[in-house]
């Protein structure tokens, strides 16, 4: 059985061919900020991300009519829990419609999924999409009655990443405390307690650190002066694809920024540093959030490539737990063997309600 994994992200597409357990091929397709700026909206970016899929396999002597189950990864339909979704048309149009309220690329995976399992008659799911909601209530709490904080996330890389730690700690995941950070294109930190996330930064809504993409957490005051002259368009596309290195330097290209502060450029290097240092003040906060009850700090994402984010975060935080790298992610691997479980029986997919896992509190 060969099952297609598409993965798509903020700076990148990765697909992966699967034969059962085996790994045929994976494949990482790098797209800079100003290719993906030229698409007004995330789903504009369909035709685009489906010929990278096609020309991909294609490159590795495959067909899309060879593919017999389809997997993508998801986000921005309505928040839903952890673990293997089957894909239905209104999973599919409550995605295309953002109606979680995000617009992050994630969710082509679960478009494109749909389209091609639809064309050639074939199973298509989705595994720990971005928008899994497992925070404790508290953290939904701001200043503003009826204004909620959202769970959006690198669910998919993060739980597996602490599932990976707990394993080689002789551990269960359930019985453990993480701080986990995914650092890539897009930055998450979220506080992990018995296999729950019970609190994190939304990537791409304007809170936690700036990325790549993202502009993160800015005053609010001067997001209102901003507002007078960009409109909220704009400012909608800093959360997730314009803010962060675009913003600087025009390029969410990791290792153009990297050279240029490794030149000297007094820019590039207040700048980098500055992502590392607002990464360090988000695992401060996840640990208080933990009551400093943490069995480990995980790095994980294509950025820890850099050493220098490592020693930096290592710097600030190792005094909370001990830190622990895992490069790259897992999420191919992750979103296959899910999949294989529900096709063999061993487990059941869950059913997309419609319905947000929260939905207010009885004062609304």
């Amino acid at each position: 059985m060969k099952l297609l994994v598409i993965n798509p992200g903020s700076t990148s597409t990765k697909i992966s061919v699967f034969e059962d357990d085996s790994n045929i091929f994976t494949e990482s397709i790098f797209h800079d900020a100003p290719e993906l700026l030229r698409y007004s909206t995330v789903n504009d970016q369909i035709p685009m991300r489906r010929r990278v899929v096609l020309d991909s396999l294609s490159r590795h002597g495959l067909s899309i009519s060879d593919i017999d189950v389809f997997i993508g990864r998801g986000g921005c339909a309505y928040s839903q829990k952890e673990g293997v979704m089957a894909i239905d048309e209104r999973l599919y149009s409550d995605t295309k419609d953002d109606k979680g309220g995000s617009d992050h690329p994630a969710k082509l995976g679960v478009m494109m999924a749909y389209e091609f399992g639809r064309e050639y008659g074939k199973p298509m799911y989705t595994v720990d999409p971005t928008n899994v909601d497992e925070f404790d209530d508290i953290a939904r709490i701001t200043g503003l009655k009826g204004v909620y904080r959202r769970a959006q996330s690198h669910v998919l890389n993060q739980k597996g990443i602490a599932r990976l730690h707990a394993e080689s700690m002789g551990r269960k995941y359930e019985d453990c405390s993480f701080i986990v950070c995914h650092i890539d294109g897009g930055i998450t930190i979220a506080a992990h307690r018995r296999g729950r996330m019970v609190d994190g930064t939304e990537g791409a809504g304007g809170d936690g650190p700036f990325t790549p993409t993202r502009l993160g957490s800015i005053p609010l005051m001067e997001t209102a002066r901003f507002l007078e002259t960009h409109s909220p368009e704009e400012l909608e596309a800093m959360c997730s694809r314009s803010g962060g290195f675009v913003s600087h330097f025009g390029t969410s290209d990791s290792d153009k920024v990297h050279a240029l502060k490794e030149s000297g450029d007094a820019h590039a290097s207040i700048v980098w540093d500055a992502m590392v240092y607002q990464i360090c003040k988000s695992i401060g906060a996840m640990a208080a959030v933990l009551e400093g009850n943490v069995d480990a700090i995980l790095l994980t994402g294509g950025l820890v490539r850099f050493s220098d984010i490592v020693e930096g975060i290592r710097k600030r935080c190792a005094w909370i737990a001990p830190v622990h790298v895992y490069e790259g992610e897992v999420e191919q691997e992750a979103m296959c063997s899910e999949v294989l479980k529900v096709i063999r029986g061993e487990k059941m997919a869950n059913a997309y309600t419609g319905r947000p896992v929260f939905e207010g509190f009885p004062w609304d």
